[in-house]
């Protein structure tokens, strides 16, 4: 084969026997350099530990050294000395002798003091705000186009009981007793209590019982949900009162 180039002026000459394709694939096991199997071995035993490693399985924990765990979580829990809180809610109030319930909105703040992780001390102030349904002709005679607002407040105090102690939540029954102050006719216009039917008297006995639902978000801070009863004795009568205050509860110091 006979391979011309003008432009370079070279002038290339092979014989075809040279390029026998038999004795080429005779030669090219002897040319073969072992770089490449090396390489090859080096990339397989660098994969071993990777691929075993990622089939390896987390370590559980134990149940004892999760027992012991929670255990550690429930004691510092509920070994703080304080709990305060506060929130709002919502209360069932009969403002008058002849009236119907009414829906009010309440405020609540608490201070517990624990003798020990289940029992304690807790004092209270409450307050609600609502509308006495009055109706449009009142028992005097008059007449009051609107529902005048009304408001109650609670000052209790009494014990507190922890009946349940879990990691994540606690339950516990409260029992409290005081006075509470009202204002039903200052909104009359100048009408009497007597004039709009509602309670005539501005102090009474408050009372109450109820249990507080707590969902721990850490030791120190829990979620309330506390149903409870509320009695007072405004005019010299009995009110019976239902409602459901929701807040949040801040624990500190320590038990010693």
């Amino acid at each position: 084969m006979i391979l011309r180039s003008d432009s370079f002026n070279c002038t290339i000459v092979a014989n075809p026997a040279d390029f026998d394709l038999s004795k080429t694939l005779m030669k090219e096991p002897q040319t073969r350099k072992p770089g490449l199997a090396l390489l090859a071995a080096c990339v397989l035993l660098c994969a071993l530990p990777v691929s075993a490693q990622s089939t390896r399985r987390p370590r559980r924990e134990s149940t004892a050294n999760r027992k012991a765990r929670i255990q550690r979580t429930i004691d510092e829990t509920y070994g703080h000395r304080w709990e305060t809180g506060g929130g709002g809610g919502y209360l069932r109030f009969r403002t008058g002798q002849y009236q119907q319930q009414t829906n009010e909105i309440t405020f609540w703040a608490s201070t517990l003091y624990a003798l020990n992780p289940k029992l304690g001390v807790i004092g209270e102030v409450r307050g609600a705000y609502g509308n006495a349904k009055v109706g449009n002709i009142l028992p005097s005679g008059n007449v009051l186009p609107y529902n005048p607002q009304v408001s109650e407040y609670s000052f209790m105090a009494g014990p507190s009981y922890r009946f349940v102690r879990k990691e994540k939540f606690s339950v516990s029954g409260f029992a409290e007793g005081g006075g509470g102050i009202g204002k039903f006719a200052g909104d009359a216009k100048g009408l009497s209590a007597q004039d709009i039917g509602v309670w005539t008297g501005n102090y009474g006995a408050s009372f109450s019982v109820g249990a507080n639902l707590d969902y721990n978000l850490y030791p120190n801070l829990a979620f309330r949900v506390t149903p409870n009863y509320l009695g007072t004795t405004y005019g010299g009568t009995l009110q019976n009162s239902k409602g459901l205050n929701l807040g949040l509860v801040y624990r500190f110091g320590q038990i010693k």
